[in-house]
């Protein structure tokens, strides 16, 4: 893959040292596979070894260099101080970490179990923390080194029936913005959020559900490479904040929610039965909230013609 950055660019970038959080699955897979097409050195985390093995021989067909995996659940608080060691001995230093991992979780608040609520606040909240706290000590001391936090369009907004998920989006979203406000005495740290709308990953079937029925990501679709894409861009030149789709779509929605709550609250719910819940019945489940399911991990979800452009 010719690179497009300018040749000083190009050799940081082939000499990068990532950390992906979550890299065996949808937008984390798509982003690892991105920074093998760099030929980084990839250090790949996820709570499946058996699926790890898949997302290295992935990353090494794209161009890796080095990959390392480490199998470790991020919600184990000791788990990031073990993944940040392990990559300083391996490689001495940490340029870009990015968390991707999450797991959602589809039904009514009284609905939905107590235990699935607290596991998928904590995939994305603790999370978030557990690694900022291991590797932004790392980042201050190389004075350099960018921390992306993987959000959400549900990080600004709430839907009915995903009350878990916007608990634990909003959560990581103040989490990583007041980690930007306090790493601003080390301008060579940055903290970015990217937040993603509709993505073609298989995080929807993945999903704890207590809806009822089966569901699928609304319209428009679009491919995780282009979260991917967005990500690998903020490796190079760091933003506070990336919104995919880049355009009115998600800001709109924001405004709507902020601004026309009452209008917001009317349509919502009619809205997501007509455009997430399907006709497919579907018996109660807790998903990947709990444990992984490696025969499901994979970049793309089941449906068609994701939007690429």
């Amino acid at each position: 893959m010719r690179s497009r950055l300018k040749p000083d660019r190009a050799r940081a970038a082939t000499g990068r040292i990532v950390v992906v959080a979550g890299a065996t699955s949808g937008i984390g897979l798509a982003t690892a596979v991105a920074f093998a097409g760099r030929a980084g050195k990839l250090v790949l985390v996820s709570r499946s070894a058996e699926a790890l093995d898949a997302a290295e021989a992935a990353c090494r067909h794209a161009g890796a260099s080095t990959v390392d995996t480490l199998a470790e659940d991020i919600t184990d608080p000791a788990a990031a101080g073990r993944i940040v060691a392990r990559t300083l001995d391996r490689h001495g230093r940490i340029d870009v970490v990015v968390h991707t991992a999450t797991v959602m979780g589809y039904g009514s608040v009284e609905a939905m179990p107590a235990d699935v609520f607290t596991a998928v606040v904590d995939t994305a909240v603790h999370g978030t923390l557990h690694l900022a706290r291991a590797v932004l000590p790392v980042l201050r001391r190389q004075h350099a080194g960018t921390f992306i936090g993987v959000n959400s369009l549900l990080g600004s907004i709430t839907v009915p029936q995903m009350g878990a998920y916007a608990t634990s989006k909003w959560g990581q979203r103040a989490v990583l913005r007041t980690l930007q406000q306090e790493t601003r005495d080390e301008p060579g740290v940055s903290v970015c959020i990217v937040s993603p709308g509709s993505i073609n990953t298989p995080i929807y079937y993945q999903a704890a559900n207590y809806t009822g029925h089966a569901v699928r990501p609304p319209w428009p679709v679009l491919a995780p490479e282009r979260v991917a894409a967005a990500i690998t861009r903020l490796a190079d030149r760091p933003r506070r904040h990336v919104s995919v789709p880049i355009g009115p779509g998600n800001p709109l929605v924001i405004t709507g929610f902020r601004l026309l709550p009452r209008l917001y609250d009317r349509l919502v719910g009619p809205l997501l039965r007509l455009a997430v819940l399907t006709r497919e019945r579907l018996r109660p489940t807790s998903g990947t909230v709990h444990h992984p399911h490696p025969g499901q991990e994979r970049i793309h979800g089941r449906w068609p013609a994701p939007r690429n452009r």
